[in-house]
């Protein structure tokens, strides 16, 4: 199962997303749940970048499936924007495919 993980401020600001595991929908180089989460979660790290006007850490481990996008500041009106186009599409994708190969969760830090 992949977990995403997204930390909040008590206001709603986002601070941190965890993406965590490999899906397990089918075989490595076959599961197309991992690859469409991963597809959006690393789109949105990138459009970030591009886009967002952002200051922010990331790191990734193939390996593992992880990938940890950390805000330095309060996101910008853009970065809220891509962060909440990702969630979409993490939920569709959830919905679609079942709640077994993609978990959302929300925590207030």
């Amino acid at each position: 199962m992949t977990t995403i993980t997204v930390f909040q401020s008590a206001d709603g600001i986002y601070k941190r997303v965890l993406c965590e595991g490999h899906a397990g929908f089918a075989q490595a180089g076959a599961d197309i749940v991992c690859a469409a989460v991963s597809i959006l979660v690393l789109n949105t790290v990138n459009s970030i970048e591009k886009f967002g006007g952002q200051r922010f850490l990331c790191s990734v481990e193939e390996e593992k499936g992880t990938v940890c996008l950390e805000m330095t500041e309060d996101p910008t009106k853009e970065t809220k924007l891509l962060l909440d186009s990702m969630l979409l599409g993490l939920n569709g994708i959830r919905e679609q495919y079942g709640k077994q190969y993609v978990k959302l969760e929300f925590k207030e830090v």
